[in-house]
């Protein structure tokens, strides 16, 4: 019979300082419209489903996140998939200052797919149609942490002021085998916070 000392603090210790999760920088390409939707459709044609959430920012009515779905069809490289557009829209929106702009936009997105979307090098994460489309401010960054996505903008996208219309970003995307469910996103409004949004995002 004997005896044994098991030294167990730093094991103790380990279990209760669990690792930081890292963030998980993404691929974003820019692409062309139609061109990107030959990706989900052979016809490069598509049927979409539009919804919008009000951004509620104070002293700023009238902004919008639109968010875009639509199916891949048979034969397509996005067959069986379901691709997710949104843009960030401020175009309608009035501010009696110049404070009401968007930095931001986290998703609850889950697991995503790649494809090749601007014909280049490997499969892609994130597509930012910059021509045939609307929108005039694009992706700095996306980035992502657990099933989280922040995709952020290159520059901020503000509200009209007076003798100023409002900003939008492009249609930016990606896609997910999960069907679309209502969800609620959130957007970074410097110097305010972050402010909740509805939005559509994959079923994970």
């Amino acid at each position: 019979m004997f005896s044994k000392t098991i030294r167990v603090g730093a094991f103790v210790a380990l279990l209760a300082s669990p690792a930081t999760v890292q963030a998980a920088s993404l691929n974003v390409v820019t692409v062309a419209a139609p061109d990107v939707n030959c990706v989900f459709d052979p016809s490069c044609k598509l049927v979409v489903t539009d919804s919008v959430g009000d951004i509620l920012i104070p002293n700023m009515k009238g902004g919008i996140l639109q968010s875009r779905t639509f199916s891949g069809a048979a034969g397509a490289p996005g067959a069986g998939l379901t691709g997710y557009d949104y843009r960030i829209d401020l175009t309608q929106a009035t501010t009696p200052d110049d404070s009401a702009c968007v930095s931001d936009l986290t998703v609850d997105f889950g697991p995503l797919v790649k494809l090749q979307y601007n014909k280049v090098g490997p499969d892609d994460d994130v597509y930012v149609v910059t021509k045939g489309g609307l929108g005039s401010i694009g992706i700095f960054s996306a980035d992502m942490t657990d099933s989280k996505i922040t995709f952020v903008f290159d520059q901020p996208v503000c509200a009209g002021t007076e003798g100023r219309k409002g900003d939008t970003t492009y249609f930016f995307g990606l896609a997910a085998k999960g069907a679309p469910a209502s969800t609620t996103a959130s957007v970074g409004v410097p110097g305010f916070g972050p402010v909740d949004v509805k939005a559509r995002s994959p079923v994970h």
